[in-house]
């Protein structure tokens, strides 16, 4: 994107005035090299600094809002709570055996 890409998108889509835009080129580590000793490059990508309008401020908007949970996923995740607690008092052992483990058998 251009300076006057990212200008426009933020104006028209988000309605924020934008004062400033400033573009670079962030270039990626090539400190790696792959099994046959070559050098292993990350790409590069570019990066905006964008300044706002005297006295605005921007706030990301929410992407992912928590939905509500349906009757079907509030009972799997009741019926999993219950499995868990079954198979913990399993695993506790019986008390009559005084603390000695199970493999200590007759």
């Amino acid at each position: 994107m251009t300076k006057v890409d990212i200008r426009n998108y933020l104006e028209r889509i988000y309605n924020v005035p934008v004062a400033a835009v400033r573009t670079r080129i962030q270039y990626g580590a090539n400190n790696k090299r792959n099994h046959r000793n070559q050098r292993e490059k990350k790409p590069d990508y570019k990066v905006a600094y964008v300044q706002l309008g005297q006295g605005q401020t921007f706030q990301f908007p929410n992407l992912f809002p928590e939905k509500e949970q349906d009757t079907e996923t509030r009972s799997f995740d009741d019926f999993r709570s219950k499995y868990m607690e079954k198979e913990k008092q399993k695993q506790e052992g019986d008390p009559r055996r005084g603390g000695v483990p199970d493999w200590f058998g007759l």
